[in-house]
Formats: C-alpha cells, sequence, structure tokens
C-alpha cells in the first residue's frame, strides 16, 4: 500500500525438541495461512508470505481496517477459522466454511513508524496496546515466557499443531524464529491430498 514498505516474513526454522530458556518467549502455532496485514487510508491488505494477495477475504480486511484506529500500520499473523473448541481449523479455512480471523503476534510498523529494529517484547508490547479488548475478528497473539517443554506438552496433548520459539530481544529479521510441530498433530494428515484436490477442481 501507499508508502509502507513491502516487508519480508520473518522465517520458521524447524527444531526437533521444545526447550526452555528466559531469553525465549513461546507463542501456539496456529494452523492457518501466515500473512501480513498492511493497513493505511482506511483500509487493509492482506499479502501472504509468497507475497500473493489474498482475495477472498474481504469481510476479515473490512474487520481490521475499522477495527484498528491507525494512520498507517504492518502486522504480522495467522489467518485462521476457529472451530467449536475454540481450535485453528485449517479444513474450514481452505473451503471458507466460517468467518476467519487475524491472530496478530507482530507488530513493524505503526503511524509512519519503521519498529523492525526494535526487540520483540517491545513489538509485542506495543501490539497488545493496539488491539482493543471488543475485537472479535483481530486477536492478540498471547505467548509464555520461558517455559517452552510445558507449553508444547499442553499442545500435543491437545493435538494442536506446534509451537513457535522466539528471542526476547530480537529486532524482526529475515530469520530466527524456531518452529517446533507436534509429531502426533492428526489435522495434518492427508493434507497434501485436500490441497491436490483444490488444485483439481479449479482445473475442471
Amino acid at each position: 500500500m501507499t508508502n509502507l514498505p513491502k516487508v519480508v516474513p520473518t522465517k520458521l526454522s524447524l527444531r526437533k525438541e521444545p526447550f526452555d530458556s528466559e531469553d525465549w518467549i513461546f507463542e501456539l502455532k496456529h494452523d492457518g495461512f501466515r500473512c501480513l496485514a498492511y493497513i493505511a487510508n482506511g483500509e487493509c491488505s492482506l499479502v501472504s508470505r509468497h507475497r500473493n494477495v489474498f482475495r477472498t477475504f474481504r469481510s476479515l480486511q473490512n474487520a481490521i481496517a475499522r477495527t484498528l484506529e491507525v494512520k498507517n500500520a504492518i502486522l504480522d499473523g495467522e489467518l485462521i477459522c476457529i472451530d467449536a473448541q475454540g481450535r485453528s481449523d485449517f479444513k474450514m479455512l481452505l473451503r471458507r466454511h466460517d468467518a476467519p480471523v487475524l491472530y496478530a503476534f507482530d507488530l513493524l510498523w505503526l503511524n509512519d513508524e519503521d519498529l523492525r529494529a526494535l526487540p520483540l517484547m517491545e513489538r509485542k508490547r506495543r501490539l497488545r496496546q493496539l488491539i482493543p479488548g471488543r475485537a472479535a475478528r483481530l486477536l492478540f497473539a498471547g505467548h509464555v515466557e520461558g517455559r517452552g517443554k510445558d507449553l508444547f506438552r499442553a499442545v500435543c496433548e491437545q493435538n494442536l499443531e506446534g509451537i513457535v520459539a522466539k528471542r526476547k530481544a530480537a529486532p524482526y529479521r529475515k530469520a530466527g524464529w524456531l518452529k517446533i510441530k507436534n509429531k502426533s498433530y492428526t489435522d495434518a494428515d492427508g493434507r497434501r491430498k485436500l490441497f491436490d484436490s483444490r488444485r483439481t477442481k479449479r482445473t475442471e
């Protein structure tokens, strides 16, 4: 969007085992589409990590633009659908069966100020202040400090996808976040087949 930089999202590197460290925070890895939300001039655009513009989430874009009282901003987050148990459901999202939400976990730009050089915890503090508690379609992604093993254990017990580890003091850069996946996550079964069937329908 006008005057906003084209951001390269921080990449996730795979780590096999969870860990504890007071220098890190740990977040739930939601099962959805990673995206950047660009807000300017009262409008919102959602862009994938591959720089593709999402064009089928107009109601969510409008809701985000209405929710944030800003001149401009860039948020990093995960676009998901939530099932009746409060879990992210990738199949619902892919089939557009329900109204999606954006779980925002980072704030990169706000009111003409580039925040990417700030420590992660300061960016998250500003993000928490930005998102009103009444928001229904734009949600703040919480975190656990230091205790990655406990969070990962709880994630596996609830059959969720995994966790993401991030250094508290790190600026926003191209790499540095760690993904620890739940190897027993059942919703990952048949994922490729589901994608293939969607591609087949588009070409028929």
